[in-house]
């Protein structure tokens, strides 16, 4: 079928590039959020997130009226849910917000339709937002009753996309297309391919729904082998750099970088879906989960030695007046997106053990978050560097490295960016 208006629903990281490209191939594409801000943004032709390119598309996309967003859904032959999945309690996953997306589309829906999840998701939540919309909408049927006679359809495709890189790998990555009937797969790759050209690979929902929980889980796992081999390197008084760069020498040994945890709503998140549900199974991924939790309140440890390190050389100096200062406060390098960030808690866990002035360097934001607003300032790499006794590297943003003159401070590098 033609799919003349297709709507998105969730305009954050994901969300807003979806709609955009879809939008820059000339479709209709109204684009749905419960922020009001971001929505009255995005109509002037601007957006409220950092990433490369997306300014052009999405002004583009509005000026020549292809893009349009609001608050309250509106009819559409498509429909593409990517609202945040995060946790609640412990660790178990909080599905209110697709609950919500699912309910607020369904007076909208009508036969023929496509809903498509795109939010990375514990296995059985396509089906049970296809069960929310069912209650909603009793007089539609779905494909978990009527198979593929189904009025609407229903599929689970996951985001696979890289912050930075997001309109580029958008259009070239492959996509898993999980339809909860082989005619709902069908459909959904007819929509992927107004844009998508990589492959689109069907499988069913609960199996596209595991692989995304999979792919992020295994990087976890490989992380924490990276994060766990720096804490042991520390012990035993060995340069992890170096050892790693030696080690991956080996032609069939490729060890990942270590750094001050892991941060984002993807690899920090996904794993715990998994063991959510299958909890004895799920042993390994459970303790890569907790060697990578664990290792923000290391890098707490190293801060509080450098304190000390600076005290002991500064004899006439109290804690007090030690000035640190945290550079990168992102869940990565050159973004501006800090959700799960390790760097945001050292940061805070610094602020509330450290008497004196805590500063914060983070070149991609123009104020900081809620969580930090009032308790320290954010400032430029030059003011920190002069005004600090204590650096600490959290993040290798692209601006931070040229700091090999910030060798003779004291300094806590998370990143290797001075080794």
């Amino acid at each position: 079928m033609p799919f003349n208006t297709i709507s998105v629903v969730g305009l954050g990281y994901i969300g807003l590039p979806t709609a955009a490209v879809f939008a820059s191939r000339k479709k209709q594409v109204i684009g749905v959020d419960v922020n009001q801000n971001a929505v009255d943004i995005i109509n002037r032709g601007q957006i409220h997130i950092v990433e490369p390119d997306l300014d052009m598309v999405v002004h583009a996309a509005v000026t020549e009226g292809y893009l349009r967003a609001t608050t309250l859904p509106e009819p559409a032959d498509a429909f593409l849910i990517a609202v945040p999945t995060p946790f609640k309690g412990d660790h178990e996953p909080d599905l209110t917000y697709i609950e919500s997306a699912s309910k607020s589309i369904a007076p909208v829906l009508k036969k023929g339709d496509l809903v498509i999840l795109e939010s990375t998701s514990p296995v059985g939540a396509t089906e049970q937002m296809a069960a929310w919309l069912a209650e909603a909408r009793p007089d539609l049927s779905f494909p978990q009753t009527h198979g593929e006679s189904s009025d609407i359809r229903i599929a689970h495709c996951p985001e696979r996309v890289l912050p930075g890189h997001v309109l580029h790998e958008l259009v070239q990555n492959d996509r898993v297309i999980g339809g909860m009937t082989p005619k709902c797969s069908a459909l959904a790759i007819s929509l992927y391919k107004i844009f998508v050209q990589g492959e689109c690979i069907v499988t069913n929902a609960r199996t596209a729904e595991m692989c995304k929980l999979t792919e992020n889980s295994s990087r976890d796992v490989s992380i924490a082998f990276a994060n766990e081999l720096s804490m042991i390197c520390d012990k035993l008084d060995i340069n992890v750099w170096e050892l790693i760069r030696l080690a991956n020498r080996h032609p069939r040994v490729n060890i990942l970088q270590p750094g001050p945890g892991v941060g984002g709503h993807c690899i920090a998140v996904d794993p715990w879906f998994i063991v959510s549900k299958t909890p004895e199974q799920a042993r390994l991924i459970r303790t890569a989960r907790e060697v990578n939790d664990s290792k923000p309140l290391w890098v707490i440890d190293k801060v509080k030695l450098a304190v000390a390190e600076f005290l002991q050389a500064n004899p006439d100096k109290t804690a007090r007046e030690v000035t640190i200062a945290c550079f990168g406060l992102a869940f990565k390098a050159d973004i501006d997106d800090l959700r799960e960030s390790p760097a945001i808690e050292i940061t805070q866990r610094i602020i509330a053990i450290h008497p004196g002035p805590v500063l914060a360097v983070e070149p991609n934001i123009m104020e900081l978050p809620n969580s930090l607003n009032e308790k320290i300032s954010l400032t430029s790499i030059q003011s920190a560097m002069n005004e600090a006794d204590v650096l600490v590297l959290l993040v290798d943003h692209k601006e931070f490295k040229d700091m090999s003159k910030t060798l003779d401070k004291v300094h806590v590098d998370t990143r290797g960016i001075l080794r």
